[in-house]
C-alpha cells in the first residue's frame, strides 16, 4: 500500500463527503480507497473523531489517519453565503454526495436532496440516518450503543448471561458504513449507465436489525411461525473460546467427519455415534451439551498440539489472538494488514489495509494521506475557477 497516483475502480468519480464521527467517514474512505476523488467538507468546529486523543497535532487523531485517507479537505462554514456557494459549486462538479447529518440540519443549510438535485440533476445523494424516515422513530438521535439496543443486538447477550450487553465494537456504525458505500457505488453505476441519479437513504437501525436477523429469524421466517426462533448453536453460553493445556483456542468441528476425528483424538470415539451428536441438526439442537463436552476435552492438549491435529484432520481451528497484537500474527503480518508509512505532517503511522484484492491490478493504495482540516481549500476552489479574493471570503 504505497502512496502513489494510480487510479482504482472508481477513478474519475468525484464524491463530496459531508459526514461526521465514524459511519460516514468510513463509507467515504472506502469510496476513496476505490479510486474516487473524495472531497471532504470540514467545518470550522473540529469533528469529534478528529479531536480524539491521542494526536500529534490538532485535528489529526489516530482514528482520523485511517478514516480520512484518500480524501482532500476543504474548510467551509456552510452557514455563510460564501460557504454555501462553494458547496454548490462543488456539487455541480461531482457525481455523488454522502452525508450523515440530520435531515433538519441539512434542510436549514440548503442541502436537502431537492436543493442539491436542482444544482446537479443526475447527482447520487446518499443520506445516512439513525432510523428510516418512513417510521415513527424518524429524526431521533442515534449513536452506535443506541442502535445496538434497539436492533436486538444487545438482547442477544441474554443468551450468554443474566443481562443484555453491547459488543465492544461500533458495529452499527461500521455495518451502516458498508451499506452506504455499496449503495453509493450502485447509484454511481446507475448514473453511468442511464444518466440518472438517485436519492438513497441508509438507516442505521434497519441496517443492524437486518444484519442480526440473517440467521436468527430462522423458524419465524414462516407464517405461521415455526420454532425455534434464532440459530440455536449460537445461543449457548458454552459457545466460546476453549482453554487448552497452555492457552486459549477456537476448535470448531463442523462436519460429521470432523466430529468423528475430534472425538477419536480426544479418546471418546463413542460420542460420534451418540444420537445427540450424530447429525448436523442433532448437534444444533443439543449445542449446549455438545459444547460443554468440547470444553472438557480441549484442555487435554496444548494449543500447538491442537493446531497440528486440526490441520491434519481439516478441522477449523485458530488460536485466540489479542486484538492489539494482530500486526504480529504471522498471517496478518504476511498480508500487510498494518503497514508502517510516513505521514507528511504526523510522522510514522500504521495504515490499516483494505482487505479486498483486485486481480486486475487496480489495487487499493493510499494516494492521499489523511489531510489536515481545510488543507486543500485553496487548490480545490482554484480548480473550480474561484479567484484568490473569492477564496479569501471563505476565511
Amino acid at each position: 500500500m504505497t502512496i502513489n497516483s494510480d487510479g482504482g475502480p472508481l477513478s474519475g468519480v468525484r464524491v463530496i463527503d459531508l459526514t461526521t464521527v465514524v459511519m460516514g467517514p468510513m463509507s467515504s474512505r472506502i469510496l476513496g480507497d476505490l479510486g474516487a476523488d473524495v472531497i471532504r467538507v470540514d467545518a470550522p468546529q473540529v469533528d469529534l473523531i478528529r479531536d480524539f486523543a491521542p494526536q500529534r497535532s490538532p485535528g489529526m487523531s489516530g482514528i482520523t489517519l485511517n478514516l480520512q485517507r484518500n480524501k482532500r479537505s476543504v474548510l467551509l462554514d456552510l452557514k455563510t453565503d460564501a460557504g454555501k456557494r462553494a458547496m454548490y459549486d462543488l456539487i455541480a462538479t461531482s457525481n455523488a454526495f454522502v452525508t450523515n447529518l440530520r435531515a433538519s440540519a441539512l434542510a436549514s443549510l440548503g442541502l436537502s436532496p431537492e436543493d442539491l438535485v436542482s444544482v446537479r440533476p443526475d447527482l447520487v445523494y446518499c443520506g445516512a440516518v439513525g432510523y428510516s424516515s418512513e417510521g415513527p422513530y424518524a429524526g431521533r438521535a442515534a449513536y452506535d450503543d443506541v442502535i445496538q439496543a434497539v436492533s436486538g443486538m444487545a438482547s442477544m447477550f441474554d443468551w450468554m448471561g443474566p443481562e443484555p450487553a453491547f459488543v465492544p465494537s461500533i458495529m452499527a456504525d461500521k455495518i451502516a458504513a458498508l451499506h452506504i458505500a455499496y449503495a453509493t457505488a450502485a447509484g454511481l453505476y446507475r448514473q453511468a449507465s442511464t444518466g440518472h441519479g438517485d436519492v438513497i437513504e441508509v438507516p442505521m437501525a434497519e441496517a443492524l436489525a437486518s444484519f442480526n436477523l440473517v440467521e436468527h429469524l430462522n423458524g419465524h421466517t414462516f407464517e405461521p411461525r415455526e420454532e425455534p426462533f434464532s440459530y440455536l448453536r449460537l445461543r449457548t453460553p458454552n459457545r466460546k473460546p476453549r482453554r487448552t493445556a497452555d492457552g486459549w483456542i477456537c476448535v470448531l468441528p463442523y462436519s460429521n467427519a470432523n466430529y468423528r476425528d475430534f472425538f477419536a483424538h480426544a479418546g471418546r470415539p463413542e460420542l460420534a455415534d451418540d444420537e445427540r451428536f450424530s447429525s448436523t441438526n442433532a448437534r444444533v439442537h443439543n449445542a449446549h451439551e455438545l459444547y460443554g463436552l468440547i470444553e472438557e476435552l480441549v484442555p487435554m492438549f496444548t494449543t500447538a498440539e491442537w493446531m497440528q491435529f486440526c490441520a491434519t484432520a481439516s478441522i477449523p481451528c485458530a488460536p485466540v489472538t489479542d486484538l492489539g497484537e494482530l500486526g504480529d500474527n504471522e498471517h496478518f503480518a504476511a498480508v500487510g494488514l498494518l503497514e508502517l508509512q510516513e505521514h507528511p505532517t504526523e510522522g510514522a503511522y500504521r495504515v490499516i489495509k483494505d482487505p479486498v484484492v483486485y486481480r486486475s491490478g487496480d489495487g487499493v493504495t493510499v494516494r492521499e494521506p489523511a489531510p489536515r482540516p481545510g488543507q486543500h481549500t485553496a487548490s480545490i476552489m482554484s480548480e473550480l475557477g474561484w479567484t484568490d479574493d473569492e477564496i479569501a471570503e471563505l476565511g
